[in-house]
Formats: C-alpha cells, structure tokens, sequence
C-alpha cells in the first residue's frame, strides 16, 4: 500500500511537534516537516499563511496527510489517516 504524502508544520521547540515527530519516525512514516519558527522573512510569512489557511487556530504541530489536517498531537487520527494499526 502506498503512503500518503504527510506534510507538518511545526515549531522547534514544541514538545507535541517533537512528539509527532517521533511517532512518524517509530512507524516509519516519511515526511516533510518545517519548523516554521526557524523560518526568516517571506519564507516565514509563506509558511504562516498557509498554516492559517489549513489551521486558523495557528496551533502546532498541523499535520495534512493526503487532504486531511491534524491539529496537534492525536496519535489515533494519525493512525486512523495513514491506515496503521
């Protein structure tokens, strides 16, 4: 079964971003992430725009695997949006 792409936008000193991480990393999932606080003028402004479009609360991490958007560290909807048991 193929993956579907996962993208996250998190921030580096997030806790639940580092937590998310590791999961993905347990499960062997592959993924772009951007810690958006590491970011620098427009590329920055780029990435916050398109947090806020997908996530208006801004919270992190925000996780969209295939068309679907996670907000925050919810292992059950991870799993659920990747097909992992």
């Amino acid at each position: 079964m193929e993956q579907r792409p996962v993208r996250m936008y998190t921030l580096s000193t997030c806790g639940y971003c580092k937590a998310t991480k590791k999961f993905l990393d347990e499960c062997k999932v592959k993924y772009e992430a951007t810690d958006v606080d590491l970011l620098t003028g427009k590329e920055r402004e780029a990435a916050l725009a398109e947090v806020k479009r997908l996530n208006p609360q801004y919270s992190f991490p925000t996780i969209i695997i295939g068309d679907k958007v996670i907000v925050g560290y919810k292992e059950d909807e991870i799993r659920n949006a990747l097909g992992i048991t």
